[in-house]
């Protein structure tokens, strides 16, 4: 098994929808780069009766819950983004748990290049699991556009989701690699490919290391 100090390990970051997923489905599918996905994770902290699942419930009641018995992410996310308070104590649950996930993960694997996605590189302070952070940018209008589009939200529930992440502009200051996401796709691979060649890595070249 390769040691971390002959991996780079990269955090891929942003705000929330400039399109971090594109990206890094973009490095796995052409250079077939590992992802580890902290949101995955998050969703795994908190799957039915985990001990972080049971907590939530115990502060929301079961009303929290889904006829089905898992939890109401859309009603958890209006309670949590109303309150910073409620957010600091459920973020105090998850970022453990998702910390030391990512840094079991990377133990275990012995590839040269990982990358881990994480939205709350910065928020979470886990920029001393990476070696490397690329911010995935996008002007506030395209990320508010998207976020509603997506997320199937009103303009001010939209706006509340993004300030509460540090703003992207300051992300940009702490970066190694900025992306800019604000064109069409084929310029957002045409940037990955150019950083990947400047770190001498083609597909090709890396399924050989």
């Amino acid at each position: 098994m390769t040691d971390k100090k002959d991996k780079l390990i990269i955090g891929l970051t942003g705000g929330i929808a400039t399109g971090k997923s594109t990206v890094s489905s973009y490095l796995a599918e052409k250079y077939f780069i590992p992802i580890l996905d902290a949101d995955l994770i998050a969703r795994e902290a908190v799957s039915i009766n985990s001990p972080i699942f049971q907590n939530i419930v115990n502060r929301y009641g079961e009303d929290i819950l889904l006829n089905d018995g898992n939890l109401n992410r859309a009603k958890l996310g209006k309670i949590i983004f109303n309150s910073q308070q409620e957010k600091m104590w459920l973020e105090n649950q998850i970022h453990p748990f998702v910390f030391d996930d990512l840094q079991s993960q990377i133990k275990l694997l012995s590839n040269s290049i990982i990358v881990l996605s994480i939205p709350l590189l910065f928020e979470a302070t886990m920029t001393n699991l990476v070696d490397e952070i690329w911010v995935v940018n996008c002007d506030f209008f395209t990320q508010l556009s998207r976020l509603k589009s997506r997320n199937k939200l009103a303009e001010n529930e939209a706006i509340s989701r993004i300030n509460s992440q540090i703003p992207l502009i300051e992300k940009v200051k702490l970066a190694d690699i900025v992306i800019d996401n604000n064109k069409k796709l084929a310029d957002l691979y045409t940037q990955i490919d150019l950083i990947m060649s400047k770190k001498s890595i083609t597909p090709n070249s890396y399924l050989h290391r």
